[in-house]
C-alpha cells in the first residue's frame, strides 16, 4: 500500500485455516469442518464429568450414517493441514462425501478422504500428485485410486445416474451385445428391494454377469471394468433373483 496516497498495489491472501487463538502452543479453530459439526463437542476436563458424559453419550447414540461421515470428517481435517491445503479444496471433498456417500461407504475412512481431497484438488483447479497425500494418511495407494476412479465415473455421468446407464458403461467396456443389457436390466428391476443402498457398479456386474449365464472368464473383466473384487460381484449376483 502506497503511505502517500493510500493506493494499493497488491494483496495478499492467508488460505490456511482460522484461528480465534493465537498463542503457538494452543490453537483453535473458528469452526470445525461441516461434516464433523455433530461429534465436536470441544469437552475439555474442567468442563466436569457431566459434560464428558453426555459428550460420549452423544457419540455413542449417533446414527450409523452420521458416525461414518464423523470418522471421514476428522480424516479430511487431518489430511488437509497435514498436506497444506487451502480451505476450498476441504470444502469441494465435503461436498463430493455427501453427494456421492453411497459410493465411497464401503471404504475406510483414511482412503475416502485421501481420495475426496485429491478428486477436490483438481475440481477446484489446484491439482497436487498423490504422493502429497498418501505421505499424510497410511490409505492404501490401490484402493485411494479405486475410490477416485468410481467418484470421477459418477461425476462424468452426473446428476443421478439410472441403473442402465451403470449396465450400459460397464456393457460397452466388456463388449457384451444389446441383448444381455436388457436382460441385466430387468433382472435388477427384479431386485430393486435387495440392492437398495449397494454400490451400483458393483450391482450392475453382477446382473450383466447373470445375463450372460456366467461366461467363463467375463468376470474378471467386469471386476476390471467396474473398480472393484470378483468376490464382491459373486456376492452380489447370490443375493439377486433371476
Amino acid at each position: 500500500m502506497c503511505a502517500q496516497c493510500g493506493l494499493v498495489v497488491a494483496e495478499t491472501v492467508d488460505t490456511g485455516p482460522e484461528w480465534r487463538v493465537f498463542d503457538e502452543k494452543r490453537r483453535v479453530r473458528t469452526a470445525p469442518l461441516k461434516l464433523v459439526v455433530k461429534t465436536d463437542m470441544a469437552v475439555k476436563a474442567e468442563h466436569g464429568g457431566r459434560w464428558r458424559r453426555l459428550a460420549k453419550f452423544h457419540r455413542e447414540t449417533l446414527h450409523g450414517y452420521e458416525r461414518r461421515l464423523a470418522a471421514i470428517g476428522g480424516e479430511l481435517k487431518r489430511v488437509k493441514e497435514c498436506a497444506g491445503l487451502p480451505q476450498r479444496v476441504a470444502e469441494e471433498a465435503e461436498a463430493l462425501v455427501k453427494k456421492y456417500f453411497e459410493v465411497v461407504a464401503g471404504f475406510p475412512p483414511e482412503v475416502v478422504a485421501v481420495a475426496v481431497l485429491w478428486t477436490a484438488a483438481k475440481v477446484a483447479g489446484v491439482p497436487r500428485p498423490l504422493e502429497d497425500f498418501l505421505r499424510c494418511s497410511k490409505a492404501d495407494e490401490s484402493r485411494v485410486r479405486r475410490v477416485a476412479w468410481r467418484l470421477k465415473e459418477e461425476m462424468r455421468l452426473g446428476g443421478k445416474p439410472s441403473i442402465e446407464d451403470y449396465v450400459k458403461t460397464l456393457a460397452a467396456r466388456v463388449g457384451l451385445p444389446a441383448a444381455v443389457v436388457k436382460a441385466a436390466v430387468d433382472i435388477l428391476k427384479r431386485n430393486r428391494r435387495v440392492l437398495a443402498g449397494k454400490n451400483p457398479w458393483v450391482s450392475a456386474a453382477a446382473a450383466l454377469w447373470l445375463a450372460s449365464l456366467k461366461k467363463l472368464g467375463l468376470l474378471k473383466a467386469l471386476a476390471e471394468a467396474a473398480g472393484t473384487t470378483p468376490a464382491s460381484i459373486r456376492n452380489a449376483a447370490n443375493r439377486m433373483r433371476i
